[in-house]
């Protein structure tokens, strides 16, 4: 079993920055797949981006270019590094991992363990 506790977010102007970090439980962090999703109020969840331990990352259209996936195994810790924020990028977001690999950025179905969110306001 893994725990994820996500923290860094916050409540942000249109344009800035939010680097959000998810300290994982486990010490093997470089043999599980992980990523982050988000819930705006109203919307289904969706995946934000997705990290393969061989260190392939996808990113959703929507974040493309402003977003940045990094992994610290030193710190058992995702980062999701945030720029250019807009206020359609607001809602809670879960880091996710799975020890199977994900078909793109993997559904609401297919990750395993999922943190307890850390909220983004943009406005």
């Amino acid at each position: 079993h893994v725990q994820l506790v996500e923290s860094g977010g916050g409540s942000v102007q249109a344009g800035g920055s939010l680097t959000l970090s998810c300290v994982a439980s486990t010490a093997t962090i470089n043999t599980y797949y992980m990523g982050w999703f988000r819930q705006a109020p109203g919307k289904e969840r969706e995946g934000v981006a997705a990290n393969d331990i061989d260190g392939s990352t996808t990113y959703a259209d929507s974040v493309k270019g402003r977003f940045t996936l990094a992994r610290e195994t030193a710190k058992n810790t995702l980062y999701l590094q945030m720029t250019n924020l807009k206020p359609e990028d607001s809602g809670t977001y879960y880091c996710v991992a799975d020890p199977y690999p994900q078909y793109d950025l993997g559904t609401t179905q297919s990750w395993t363990y999922w943190g307890q969110g850390t909220q983004v306001t943009v406005s």
